[in-house]
């Protein structure tokens, strides 16, 4: 049961139409939003922030930023967040042979040595105490230039602040999210835990 529970869509119409973002993102708007507007302020806050953020401005894509932000909610330990990113990469495009083989990511050929850069980043960011080091550092700007670097850590720290939110809030995960965290996650232990 989560600690507040959701609004319904249309209890704020500008914050709802807002909303309407996340239809194309993950199908539905998340109950983590709907929770939100019980502060209007918060909830058109964050959406603005991760429109930004999601926002494609060069080769860091769709997909890549959904990745990134499923390996930094695996991290911190967030079941609903890995749910909605993996469903996000899928829905944005990740291929197959990189849903299936994320934790191979540092030797699999299917994840260039740019993208490798980029998750090593997301790990080492999202790891308390902070994981980023001089090599770390060095190899994101082997590939990666200033804006796009920006951009990598923009997409881990707005999932920063959605795995806090979403792991404290014990959030209800809905069918679509659950539905995506059995068939890509599961066999990896994945499970809804107290999203339900």
């Amino acid at each position: 049961m989560p600690l507040v529970p959701p609004l319904p869509a249309d209890s704020n119409t500008e914050v709802a139409e807002l909303a309407e973002f996340f239809n194309e993102t993950l199908g539905f708007c998340p109950n983590s939003v709907l929770t939100m507007m019980h502060r209007p302020k918060i909830a058109k806050a964050f959406i603005a922030l991760n429109m930004a953020v999601m926002d494609n401005q060069g080769r860091v894509t769709s997909a890549l930023k959904r990745l990134i932000a499923y390996v930094s909610s695996n991290v911190t330990g967030c079941r609903y967040c890995q749910a909605h990113t993996i469903r996000a990469a899928e829905r944005y495009g990740a291929e197959q042979e990189q849903l299936d083989h994320i934790w191979d990511y540092q030797t699999h050929p299917a994840f260039s040595p740019a993208e490798r850069a980029a998750l090593d980043f997301s790990v080492a960011a999202s790891t308390v105490p902070n994981g980023v080091d001089a090599d770390i550092q060095s190899r994101l700007h082997e590939y990666w230039n200033d804006d796009e670097i920006v951009e990598l850590l923009g997409v881990i720290s707005l999932f920063g602040y959605l795995n806090r939110w979403n792991d404290s809030m014990a959030t209800t995960l809905e069918e679509g999210a659950i539905a995506s965290g059995e068939s890509l996650l599961a066999h990896q232990g994945w499970c809804v835990e107290k999203h339900s």
